[in-house]
């Protein structure tokens, strides 16, 4: 029986790509203007982006336990295996859930087959580790080697973005008030990336042009093989700049098979319009 893929919407797939490859999409929620919405059923990132540039607040909540239960009974009970790759745990508590449900349904239907795992991957980057995995269950792999198969893509995914207003990371707590401010004032775009999961400052650069060549340079130095490789862009309403980057990609790598996507209303609530992302997988073995 083939295996059945699941992930949450902050993996910034399109619905193309759900429904192409029998991909289970579980919603978390966008809270605005005091109404929630369910991410990417609901509302779109653009509505999202444009209330942001009006100065409208953002919130975000991780799927209930509740919706999950419901989703992983379904198969349970119809004995059909599946896997569900989660959004980072350093960003969501969406894995602590869902692993609490595992256990829960199990103790239900012990015969149960299925795995949670944490990606500890966030955006398209996220979702190229969801396309893989939904690749080896359509060519017929098992449960236990997507689990092992995925799980490694995971790790090897690396994840380099700035963003165009550090307001927005303000606001999460993830850089002072002060740092946001003198930023804005000297036009610093920083670049971040994923570690184990965490998002963590990696450079400052001062302008904007400047952030691209940047981006381009560390995958040079971190990546590999990008001509046999599926390279993720994401950006948050900021189509132009990502194909530009992508140009700038293909030309020094000659890199042919490249992913653009805008940034899920989840993860853009956080981070705000003008984000730009790119993912690919690093030189570790």
């Amino acid at each position: 029986m083939t295996v059945k893929i699941m992930a949450d919407s902050a993996c910034d797939l399109s619905t193309t790509h759900y429904n192409e490859n029998d991909i289970e999409m579980i919603p978390l929620t966008v809270h605005l203007d005091d109404k929630d919405y369910k991410d990417a059923i609901d509302i779109d990132p653009k509505t999202v982006y444009d209330e942001m540039r009006k100065g409208a607040m953002t919130k975000t909540s991780q799927v209930s336990p509740q919706t999950f239960k419901t989703v992983f009974t379904s198969y349970a009970r119809e004995n059909k295996p599946f896997i569900y790759l989660a959004f980072s745990s350093e960003l969501s508590g969406t894995y602590q859930t869902a692993k609490m449900m595992e256990q829960e349904v199990k103790e239900e239907f012990p015969d149960a087959d299925f795995q949670v795992i944490d990606t500890k991957c966030a955006s398209i980057g996220y979702g190229l580790v969801v396309l893989h995995a939904a690749e080896m269950a359509k060519n017929g792999a098992t449960l236990e080697e997507i689990a092992a198969s995925g799980t490694n893509h995971a790790k090897k995914m690396e994840h380099v973005f700035t963003v165009d207003d550090l307001e927005y990371l303000k606001r999460g707590g993830r850089v002072s008030k002060t740092q946001a401010f003198v930023g804005s004032l000297l036009k610093i775009k920083p670049l971040l990336h994923v570690e184990d999961g965490k998002l963590i400052p990696l450079e400052k650069i001062r302008g904007s042009k400047k952030v691209l060549s940047r981006m381009v340079e560390l995958m040079e130095e971190r990546g590999t093989d990008f001509t046999n490789q599926t390279i993720g862009i994401s950006h948050a309403d900021d189509l132009k700049r990502a194909e530009q980057l992508a140009g700038m990609i293909k030309e020094k790598f000659g890199a042919n098979d490249i992913l653009i996507e805008m940034i899920g209303s989840v993860i853009g609530a956080h981070v705000g319009p003008g984000t730009l992302s790119v993912f690919f997988l690093n030189k570790t073995e």
